[in-house]
């Protein structure tokens, strides 16, 4: 048993059931047994992969995408550049190199990374170095101005609230011991104080989820764009509308997990509901652009163009790495469907690119 399964158990004799967001913030934040605050999760020998560690093409131009709102904004003499949860700072590092073609932005870039876990930012300094990056444990730590921020797979890993259908009513799912007192597993606790918006009709044992922890970062990223300009990129997986099911999982060596095995062992993350995110930004007064699916959203940006130009000084097996790269960042049975972009920008911004009308709707 892990130790952060044995301290699980004990608060619940304690103090009773806890929810699915208690649980998934204990797993990946406990202050010293929490998943992110020991792992190297990312990489052929981590847990998973993401999309920069798939292909520098991410990187290189979400980078291009940052450098072109910063032209739109006028080209501030200084712009805060924030990605929350960057990894071994991959995406940046490719975003940083590929900005460079654009004049002055790269002086412009005052770089803040939002980031818990102490062995990723040893990892991000690093590779980094030459940016001189500041880190934050949240993005109310970023200062005042102008800002562009990023954030990929980010939002999956906040935690989520979970509802189940029950006779007439919702009633919260938690987490709480088996009969044999050792074992996790999950039940739905009494009656809901303030009643879930679930689906009308829902069947007896479905499942909905809402995260309102998601919802509040979202509309805190739009405030601060409305105040002080900018724009957000938020690339994850999930869905354009809220719906019925249980998304939460939990990935370990790159295969699924026992969602309630070895707490902090592994990483957990449940589907983004981007409609509930873009509900929230619009409401701080955003300009909303999206969801667009991740390969319509690289395509617009130039991703086979790039692509090709790779191609041309590769060898023939680095051109065939480059191919498969490409389709698992676009393809509909891949990344390029499952994974969604959306943006928020200050209501004086047009569309950024990937997000032109015909792609994406502004409110």
């Amino acid at each position: 048993m892990s130790a952060l399964a044995a301290e699980i158990r004990q608060r619940i004799r304690r103090e009773g059931p806890i929810s699915v967001a208690t649980y998934m913030e204990l797993c990946l934040s406990h202050p010293t047994l929490g998943y992110y605050r020991r792992a190297r999760p990312l990489g052929a020998e981590g847990d998973f992969v993401t999309a920069p560690e798939v292909s520098q093409m991410f990187g290189e131009l979400v980078g291009l995408w940052a450098a072109a709102l910063w032209q739109a904004m006028g080209a501030p003499a200084s712009v805060r550049l924030v990605e929350l949860g960057p990894g071994r700072g991959t995406l940046m590092a490719d975003a940083l190199r590929a900005a460079r073609t654009v004049p002055g932005f790269r002086e412009a870039v005052d770089l803040h990374l939002v980031e818990s876990s102490e062995p990723l930012r040893a990892e991000q300094a690093a590779l980094l170095e030459e940016a001189r990056p500041t880190w934050h444990a949240g993005v109310e730590g970023v200062p005042p101005g102008p800002l562009l921020v990023v954030a990929n797979e980010f939002f999956d890993a906040l935690p989520i609230r979970q509802f189940e259908r029950v006779g007439d009513g919702w009633r919260e799912r938690v987490v709480t011991l088996a009969p044999d007192s050792r074992a996790l597993r999950f039940a739905a606790a009494g009656p809901c104080c303030a009643a879930t918006d679930g689906p009308a009709g829902a069947p007896a044992g479905a499942i909905v989820e809402r995260a309102p922890v998601r919802e509040a970062l979202a509309a805190a990223l739009a405030r601060r764009v409305v105040k002080h300009g900018g724009a957000a990129l938020i690339v994850d997986y999930g869905h354009e509308g809220t719906g019925l099911g249980d998304t939460l999982q939990a990935m370990r060596r790159h295969r699924r997990h026992g969602v309630l095995e070895a707490p902090g062992a592994a990483d957990l993350t449940a589907h983004v509901d981007f409609s509930a995110l873009a509900a929230a930004a619009r409401q701080a007064g955003a300009r909303v652009f999206g969801p667009v699916a991740q390969g319509e959203f690289l395509q617009a940006l130039g991703i086979e163009a790039r692509a090709g130009v790779l191609k041309q000084r590769a060898s023939a097996e680095q051109a065939r790495e480059i191919d498969a790269a490409l389709r698992r960042l676009t393809g509909a049975h891949a990344m390029g469907a499952l994974f969604k972009a959306l943006a928020l920008a200050h209501p004086a911004l047009g569309a950024p690119p990937g997000f032109e009308p015909a792609r994406g709707t502004a409110q």
